[in-house]
C-alpha cells in the first residue's frame, strides 16, 4: 500500500486520539495514542491556536513523521492583539489595530521572513477582520459601538429565526 499521509487540524497541545486524527489513523493499524501524544509535544508552545499537522504513515512498517505546520495568519493576530475574534462587519467595525512591530513579528512566525510582500498578507488578512495597521488602540466609542452593532445583528438574526419558525408549515405526522 505504501505510504499515507493524514492532514488535520488540531488544538495546539490539545490533540485527542479522536476526530479526526483517530478515524484517519485507526485502518492504518498504528498506535495513536503515542502519535497524539507527539503532536501535543510538537505543538505544546501553539496553545490555544488550531496547528495544522501532517502525519505521514509507512502502512508497511508502520514508521510515521509528524510535520507541524504554522497556525493560520488569523489566529496567529488573534493571539497577538488577544482577541476571540474578528469584526463581523470588516471595514465598518474595528476590532484592534497592529502596529509595524506586530505586523513584522507575524509575519516572521508564518513565514520565517518580514519581506513586505509577507508583511502585506499579514495587513491584508487583518483588514478582513476588521483590523487596521497604524490608526492606534480602539477608542472606547469604538468599543460601544462595536458592542451595540454586535446587538444589533444579535437581535437581527433571532427576529429572522423566530419569524422562519412561524413560517415553517407544520410537520407531517
Amino acid at each position: 500500500m505504501g505510504k499515507v499521509t493524514v492532514d488535520a487540524l488540531v488544538d495546539g497541545g490539545k490533540a485527542t486520539a479522536g476526530p479526526p486524527i483517530g478515524n484517519q489513523l485507526g485502518p492504518l493499524k498504528v498506535n495513536t495514542m503515542q502519535i497524539v501524544k507527539e503532536i501535543n509535544e510538537k505543538t505544546k508552545e501553539l496553545a490555544g491556536m488550531k496547528v495544522p499537522v501532517k502525519i505521514t504513515v509507512d502502512t508497511e512498517t508502520k514508521k510515521y513523521t509528524i510535520t507541524v505546520g504554522t497556525p493560520p495568519i488569523s489566529a496567529l493576530i488573534k493571539k497577538e492583539l488577544k482577541i476571540e475574534r474578528g469584526s463581523g462587519e470588516a471595514g465598518k467595525i474595528r476590532v484592534g489595530d497592529l502596529n509595524e512591530d506586530q505586523i513584522r513579528k507575524i509575519s516572521k512566525a508564518k513565514f520565517g521572513s518580514d519581506d513586505q510582500a509577507h508583511k502585506n498578507q499579514v495587513i491584508g488578512s487583518a483588514r478582513s477582520m476588521g483590523i487596521t495597521h497604524g490608526k492606534g488602540p480602539i477608542t472606547e466609542e469604538e468599543r460601544k459601538a462595536a458592542e451595540a452593532e454586535r446587538q444589533r445583528l444579535k437581535a437581527e438574526a433571532e427576529k429572522k429565526a423566530e419569524a422562519k419558525g412561524k413560517e415553517a408549515p407544520p410537520a407531517k405526522k
